[in-house]
Formats: C-alpha cells, structure tokens, sequence
C-alpha cells in the first residue's frame, strides 16, 4: 500500500467519523515538531501512515513517538500512528483505524475529541 493509498484511506475513516482533518498538516507543540498527513486542530485528533515512501522514519523516531504516547496517555490528544510495516494491507489498516476511532470515542473527554 502506497502513502497516498494509505492516507486516502486513513482520510476517509477519520472524515466517517465526523472529524474535520486536515491534510498534511505541521505539527508543533512543546518538544514535539513533525508533519502529519491528518490533524483535526479542534478535536486534537489526527493520523500519520508511517512509511518509508515519505521517508517518515526521520520525524518519527523513538523519542517522538515516545513523546506523542505519552500526550496520548494524558488524554491531551490521540494521534493514530501506524506503521507501514504493521500494516501492510487496506484492511489491515482500516481495522486499525476503526479500532483506534472507537477507543478515542471512548476515552476522549466531552468537547474535546468527537
């Protein structure tokens, strides 16, 4: 799955789920400063397809994924952040988004994440 499938893909289960993302988006918070390919600033809810293709691997080293758990665990933000290598396959990745997109609704505080 190329980058642009993947996030064409990522897009449109973000957009199902009532977020209003925007694409290509630059990141800067804190210590932590990267481009994502979605980013819905009101709800603080976004996605990146880590992949090769883009050369993501430079941005999303292990400290900043560090960096954006820990936000997450705070309840600050969810950004979904998948792997090219994890999932390498439409479905695979659209399991992933669903799955993430019903532990946001979950956990995400009233106002904040929709």
């Amino acid at each position: 799955m190329t980058e642009a499938e993947g996030c064409a893909l990522l897009l449109a289960r973000f957009t199902e789920a009532g977020f209003t993302v925007a694409s290509n988006f630059h990141f800067h918070e804190d210590d932590v400063e990267v481009d994502l390919d979605g980013w819905d600033a009101a709800a603080r809810v976004g996605f990146e397809y880590i992949t090769q293709e883009a050369g993501d691997a430079r941005q999303f080293d292990p400290e900043t994924l560090a960096r954006f758990e820990a936000r997450m665990e705070k309840g600050e933000l969810y950004v979904l952040l998948v792997d090219e290598h994890d999932a390498v396959t439409a479905d695979a990745l659209d399991g992933a988004a669903r799955a993430f997109l019903a532990e946001v609704a979950k956990r995400a505080p009233a106002g904040g994440a929709k």
